[in-house]
């Protein structure tokens, strides 16, 4: 039961990163619902992006690829308890 919530908590996480990164392509304002977007899925990926700022030498890059790491780190996990069951 626990490893089935924690699947589905994995699957929520990926939602709510792609929700973000499309959002962040249209140009909608800030508003209640982003805020919260961005509050919860800013844990996730803000360590990302410092260890993609400390690799790169703090060079500044047009495209945040923390999200395509995050979602790598996730499906990784994802196996990872597919396979432990």
């Amino acid at each position: 039961m626990l490893i089935y919530l924690v699947f589905k908590l994995l699957n929520l996480v990926e939602i709510l990163l792609l929700v973000r990164v499309v959002i962040s392509w249209l140009p909608i304002g800030h508003n209640r619902f982003t805020e919260i977007l961005y509050t919860v899925t800013e844990p996730i990926l803000a360590p990302i992006r410092n260890l993609l700022d400390s690799a790169m030498g703090n060079r500044a890059i047009m495209i945040d690829f923390s999200p395509i790491i995050a979602f790598m780190l996730i499906g990784l996990l994802k196996r990872l308890i597919v396979s432990w069951i």
